[in-house]
């Protein structure tokens, strides 16, 4: 257990090397494989109708895919509403013990509004233990944290040294060591739950088979910019219909990564987070299910976070999706479809999620064959490449538009779905960088967001900062 005295410094952890790693020089092979597979049988062809059958075969997927954003968008405009409406069973009849985990690193310009929501939650105090890590920071995240510690004994502070390595995961993985609780709720550094959001997520757990739970974020910062407009419209459709979607129709949703729940007899048996992996949550999303245990979604447990603000910190943070997600797919289809805990209709749809960053890279393929039909290069299946192309935009546009009907924003927002077109554009170019450079084998560590700190959903107080310190950030209440 976390000492009271509230700071600790820890030391690296070591983990065991990734039982998944496959060697650069495999995957290039593999890579290699493909394009000389094509270059032989348009030679054996020829390159119209070998352009036609790929055509074709990307008719399937985007189909498929196409089905799947619209049964999603159906179920969450039929039921989703009613569900936020009966959503307030149980919050005061099961508290189990919980540890909320942060990990910061660099994070002085939102430690303030996170660590303020943190001491807001509706919790009983002697079930809760709330640990930050400040993950070698050189900012002056370190001492902020320290001068809360100092005034609020509940909030527990743990000091990684510089280059301790892992990212968030080794962050997190360190407090865990330390820890004796049986549920770990996670949320991110510029994260603020709403005070109910800790009963929501652990109501859960009454049920032995889950293993884990997922609550809903909510952009806080939607008029900051453009591009955070746009992911504030993104997160509508991601929470309220995609995931729910997942949910109400196969029980599958995945563990987002913050603002969730793991059990932690669930979490030690499986190692601890993945310090091998840019994307934690999708990676233990698989390993919970592998186990044979599920994970649930509450779209009632809300908690406020900020977007990104710009196109580059945009590359910056779906880069590192793409290649954490495109990797959890190579780690673990094949375990996936030995599993005997997952039926195969199961087994479908947790590979369409896995491959959810390769569909923008097969959607620039789909737009290359396109262009080249235009100039009387390839002989397309006769109801042709755009028609179905145009559905794959036309499902997420669905999701989109059900998230704003949901959601109920303002009407003005509606503009917002346009910034959809160079953004998906731009995720065409990262998915497919990202996806060349996994396949090279090109090194690629966990790097994190950058923030802005602008708009806060709570008014809050920071105490005076450690001697040497950056004067805090002014005071700020919610947009």
């Amino acid at each position: 257990m976390v000492s009271a005295a509230a700071v600790v410094t820890a030391a690296a952890g070591t983990r065991p090397a990734d039982p998944h790693a496959a060697r650069p020089e495999q995957r290039r092979l593999v890579l290699l494989s493909y394009v000389c597979g094509f270059a032989v049988v348009a030679a054996l062809y020829g390159l119209d109708r070998t352009l036609g059958v790929v055509a074709g075969l990307l008719n399937v997927v985007f189909g498929v895919y196409f089905c799947r954003h619209l049964a999603f968008a159906v179920a969450a405009a039929r039921w989703a509403e009613k569900d936020l409406l009966a959503a307030d069973v149980g919050l005061g009849t099961y508290t189990p013990s919980v540890a909320v985990l942060v990990g910061c690193k660099n994070e002085e310009l939102v430690v303030d509004g996170m660590v303020t929501a943190l001491l807001s939650l509706d919790y009983p105090a002697d079930r809760l233990t709330l640990v930050v890590v400040d993950d070698g920071s050189d900012d002056g995240t370190g001492a902020r944290l320290d001068g809360w510690a100092a005034r609020d004994p509940r909030l527990r502070v743990l000091h990684r040294p510089p280059g301790s390595g892992g990212g968030k995961s080794g962050a997190l993985n360190d407090a865990l060591d330390l820890l004796d609780a049986e549920i770990a709720v996670v949320f991110d550094a510029d994260h603020e739950p709403e005070p109910t959001a800790l009963r929501r997520l652990v109501r859960h757990f009454r049920d032995p088979v889950v293993g884990a739970v997922m609550g809903r974020c909510v952009i806080r910062n939607g008029r900051d910019s453009s591009m955070a407009g746009t992911v504030f419209v993104d997160f509508l459709s991601g929470y309220l219909v995609n995931e729910y979607g997942r949910q109400a129709l196969f029980e599958l949703p995945a563990y987002g990564g913050a603002n969730c729940a793991v059990r932690m007899s669930t979490l030690r048996a499986l190692g601890g987070w993945n310090p091998h992996t840019v994307t934690e949550d999708t990676d233990l999303t698989l390993r919970v299910l592998l186990a044979g245990q599920r994970v649930r979604y509450d779209l009632s447990a809300v908690d406020f976070e900020e977007a990104v603000v710009s196109a580059p910190r945009f590359w910056t943070q779906r880069y590192r999706w793409a290649r954490g997600h495109q990797k959890c797919f190579r780690d673990h289809w094949r375990p996936l479809m030995r599993s005997p805990h997952l039926s195969p209709v199961e087994k479908v749809e947790t590979t369409l999620f896995l491959l959810v960053y390769h569909v923008p890279l097969l959607s620039g393929i789909g737009l290359l064959l396109t262009g080249l039909r235009a100039v009387g290069i390839g002989d397309l299946p006769v109801v042709g490449l755009l028609p179905l192309s145009m559905l794959l935009f036309v499902g997420p546009l669905a999701e989109l538009s059900v998230g704003l009907l949901i959601g109920r924003v303002e009407r003005r927002a509606a503009w917002r779905l346009l910034g959809f077109l160079p953004a998906f554009a731009l995720s065409i170019w990262i998915t497919t960088r990202a996806y060349v450079d996994g396949m090279l084998g090109r090194p690629y560590t966990w790097v994190k967001t950058s923030r802005s700190g602008a708009t806060s959903t709570v008014r809050v107080d920071p105490p005076p900062p450690a001697v040497g310190a950056a004067a805090p950030p002014s005071s700020r209440t919610g947009a």
